[in-house]
């Protein structure tokens, strides 16, 4: 059976009530939603959020699901659009919290989220994954996304289009574009080091 016949086959068995299969479909895309946020947010608590955002909307919505498309698809296309609802919310909190009592608040923030130590082994693996964090995070979020689910998520440039509602030649063009940029910054980072 394959992973699109088996995805039909718990989500009749989860609209039936089945809470198994509910668990099933969201232990197989839980990490790669969450990994989807994490390199779109930079951030380990908003992908946690964006995922739990993510599965509420498929669990609210999972009715909705036609089967034009694979769920792999419809669900990242919701998490394309909690993404851009989630960033657009931070913009807005940002922008009218950007002083408080005089402090900025990136002090609140470290605060609110103190660094986490991991073993040495990691850490070489965490700067690395850090860096490519911080490259992306300097792309515009369409490019962004589309970059994540070309890459990260190995989605067709066909896939991507229906899932952002684009054409395959915007698809390519912002991939391409974001991937100039990429190596413009990786080069600006490897001459400062």
């Amino acid at each position: 059976m394959s992973l699109i016949d088996e995805d039909e086959a718990l989500i009749a068995a989860a609209l039936n009530g089945s809470a198994y299969a509910w668990e099933k479909l969201v232990k197989r895309y839980e990490s790669k939603i969450y990994n989807y946020g994490m390199r779109l947010t930079g951030n380990a608590a908003d992908a946690m959020d964006l995922m739990q955002e993510v599965f509420l909307g498929v669990y609210r919505n999972l009715h909705r699901f036609r089967g034009d498309a694979k769920f792999s698809s419809w669900i990242f296309r919701i998490a394309h659009n909690k993404a851009i609802d989630m960033n657009r919310r931070k913009r807005l909190m940002t922008a009218s919290t950007r002083v408080i009592d005089g402090e900025e608040s990136d002090v609140l923030d470290s605060i609110a989220s103190p660094p986490q130590y991991e073993p040495d082994t990691q850490i070489g693996e965490q700067q690395q994954n850090g860096q490519v964090l911080k490259m992306l995070s300097q792309l515009p979020m369409e490019q962004r996304l589309i970059v994540e689910l070309k890459v990260y998520q190995s989605q067709t440039f066909e896939e991507i289009a229906d899932m952002q509602d684009i054409s395959v030649n915007t698809a390519k063009t912002r991939f391409y574009t974001a991937l100039k940029k990429l190596k413009v910054v990786s080069e600006e980072n490897h001459a400062l080091s």
